[in-house]
């Protein structure tokens, strides 16, 4: 089905870039039980929003992280996101500093909770990156 303004074809598109799969996990674990739901995911978050042109997807990524490491309990989120924001151009480093930033609005905990969700994200880069 064809959606209005190809918000879904877009959404699809950035998520895709974003986590490197040809079929995002997001969309495609919620269709058996909760199609909506991911279609709401791929057209508004990712197809409306993410793609917006005021903020680049580097920078956008960046702010999703910081945003997500503030809330302090979507850790699943957090990794895709820094993983996303890896795939979007960001260094390390500055993923790691954007995660810093957060400790001064949202604790101590937060940031050294999302610091560690991303040495999880760089270890299994790392690892798919290692030839065996």
């Amino acid at each position: 089905m064809e959606h209005p303004y190809g918000r879904h074809e877009r959404g699809l598109k950035t998520l895709q870039h974003l986590s490197g799969e040809a079929e995002p996990t997001v969309v495609t674990s919620l269709a058996d039980i909760a199609p909506d739901l991911g279609r709401f995911i791929a057209e508004f978050a990712y197809g409306d929003v993410l793609t917006r042109p005021e903020l680049d997807l580097r920078d956008r990524e960046l702010v999703t992280i910081g945003a997500l490491a503030a809330l302090g309990n979507a850790a699943p989120q957090l990794r895709f996101h820094i993983n996303g924001a890896l795939n979007a151009g960001c260094t390390r480093a500055e993923v790691i500093e954007a995660l810093i930033q957060i400790a001064v609005y949202a604790g101590f905990p937060a940031a050294i909770n999302a610091v560690e969700a991303a040495r999880e994200v760089f270890a299994a880069r790392d690892a798919a990156d290692s030839p065996d």
